[in-house]
């Protein structure tokens, strides 16, 4: 397991002793780790958080039985490695670049797929003038080497704190009459798209929740990009189009389903950061837009205490995309925004939850509602389900509790 003090610990899953117990980058500069490690063959992968303080961020991969380090991949280039140029002056030095979620592997490629968080600081681009790889990414690393494959950059020179910090999914498919290895990745910038994970190919880009920051995307993917004017709104706002919440493709319905929020916006800030180890380096801030301007907003951000979330900017919803087109087949509205993953099963059942504290049955291919139940906490990951005896049990965490349901006999 990885420690928000940005340590890795084994521990014997039988008696509960620790196995080792290292630690992979510095606490006091404000390194962290949120993820749970990805375990590739006999190694143990994980990355670093902590770009709003101006790390510099890495993939690392560590012996499973010993701790000792395989290889180590900065998610910043230095002067000499590829991307570098993409930074002016010293701004690498405090480039970010976290990886927050667990990446994903493909066994037949021997690559692992991983997500980048926003440059540093955050929200003041002219800092850090340049694309600022290899934030805002998805990076293709050889599992055995840590080398370099492929790299996609969703959102260049970012603005905005469009982290990618979805979990990448792969998913075999015929493309355009043809089958493919491919990417599907519903993107925190409002775009959903779809890649082909053997070469990092842009193969689609489709907006699908509101978006203005951005008129369209290039033949490359590239964003064409529409800054707003100073105190208008940008659309999707600071938390994106959808966020950290898990995902999920059913090749039974061949839909990808995205917990999503619509009609969300705000008003970003610039100021000039000064690095100083283990402090914030944000570089500004933003104010939610809400329906009336001055109007109170409440709930708790990520990132500093200025920040706040609020259910008055718009709805969260389940959407049902599908990749050949980009376009949503089915939507789900919830009252509140949500924070809750999805999981699709092979009887076409959509389980996920809210923010209300409902856990939801929907029909995968229509989305309509097939029973809730009332939990009483907010729901803020993926439910899991598994056989046990024969029988299939689905388990879900509402607030500080574990809840399971099962199929009756």
């Amino acid at each position: 397991m990885g420690t928000l003090d940005a340590h890795l610990v084994a521990i014997d899953a039988k008696n509960g002793h620790p196995l080792w117990n290292i630690a992979v980058a510095d606490v006091k500069l404000a390194y962290s780790i949120t993820m749970a490690p990805l375990i590739v063959k006999n190694k143990v992968i994980v990355g670093v958080g902590g770009a709003e303080f101006g790390i510099r961020g890495f993939v690392a991969a560590f012996d499973a039985k010993t701790g000792k380090e395989a290889w180590r991949f900065y998610t910043i280039p230095g002067p000499g490695e590829p991307g570098h140029d993409t930074w002016a002056g010293d701004a690498w030095k405090n480039g970010g670049g976290s990886v927050w979620v667990t990446g994903s592997y493909d066994p037949e490629l021997n690559l692992t797929y991983w997500g980048i968080g926003n440059p540093g600081p955050d929200w003041n681009p002219d800092q850090r003038p340049g694309d600022n790889l290899y934030t805002d990414s998805v990076i293709a690393l050889d599992a055995d080497t840590g080398a370099l494959k492929w790299h996609f950059q969703f959102t260049p020179n970012d603005a905005y704190d469009y982290d990618s910090v979805q979990v990448p999914v792969l998913v075999n498919m015929n493309w355009q009459g043809k089958p493919a290895k491919v990417m599907l990745w519903a993107n925190r910038n409002g775009h959903s798209y779809v890649l082909d994970r053997v070469t990092g190919k842009f193969l689609r880009g489709t907006p699908f929740v509101k978006v203005n920051w951005a008129s369209g995307l290039d033949a490359n993917g590239r964003p064409i990009q529409t800054p707003q004017p100073p105190g208008a709104p940008t659309y999707p706002g600071n938390q994106g189009g959808t966020n950290w919440y898990p995902p999920s493709y059913s090749p039974r319905t061949g839909l990808f389903y995205v917990s999503a929020w619509e009609n969300y916006a705000t008003v970003y800030r610039k100021e000039e950061s000064v690095y100083q180890p283990g402090r914030n380096f944000s570089g500004g801030g933003f104010t939610v837009l809400t329906p009336v301007p001055g109007a109170p907003a409440i709930g708790i951000g990520r990132r500093t205490p200025i920040n706040i979330w609020t259910n008055e900017v718009g709805n969260g919803a389940v959407i049902a995309l599908d990749p050949t087109t980009g376009q949503a087949k089915w939507k789900f509205a919830h009252f509140d925004v949500t924070d809750a993953g999805i999981l699709t099963t092979a009887s076409d059942l959509l389980f996920t939850g809210g923010r209300e504290g409902y856990f939801h049955a929907l029909d995968a291919r229509t989305g309509k509602l097939l029973w809730r139940a009332s939990l009483g906490g907010q729901v803020v990951m993926a439910p899991i389900t598994y056989q046990v005896a024969g029988k299939q049990y689905v388990s879900v965490i509402s607030g500080h509790t574990l809840v399971t349901f099962a199929l009756r006999n």
